[in-house]
């Protein structure tokens, strides 16, 4: 019974250390930063085991007229945009996933200042994780 239970004392543990918060480092370019940034990628049926996130983004230029973004990805799939606001600072809290797999194996994120349509958006380095 007591191996039962120290089975079962390990396993729970496991699942916890699999959804842990992890620190992302601050990423910054011209206009725009992610700070505070935390992720997490999540075990299998938990939030569709995807890649969860969050962090402050900051329209670091706040008299140049342009909005920021942070866009976020996992394998096999396109970027996902969202959206900050102009001249302000927004918390940002998001999963990303694969609908149809279980759980992901990497992800990938930055953040981006919207330049509009006649000149490129710049963004920040790409961090990429994996389970």
């Amino acid at each position: 019974m007591a191996l039962l239970a120290a089975g079962l004392f390990f396993t729970g543990a496991g699942s916890a250390v699999a959804d842990a918060w992890r620190n992302m480092p601050t990423l910054r370019s011209t206009g725009v930063k992610l700070t505070k940034g935390k992720y997490t990628m999540y075990p299998k049926f938990t939030k569709h085991g995807g890649f969860g996130f969050k962090a402050d983004l900051v329209d670091d230029e706040r008299g140049d007229g342009h909005n920021v973004y942070v866009q976020a990805r996992v394998e096999g799939y396109s970027w996902r945009r969202f959206n900050g606001q102009q001249k302000k600072t927004v918390t940002i809290q998001k999963e990303v996933y694969d609908g149809a797999a279980l759980y992901v194996s990497e992800a990938w994120i930055r953040a981006c200042r919207d330049r509009g349509s006649l000149r490129p958006d710049n963004c920040t380095r790409t961090l990429h994780y994996k389970r």
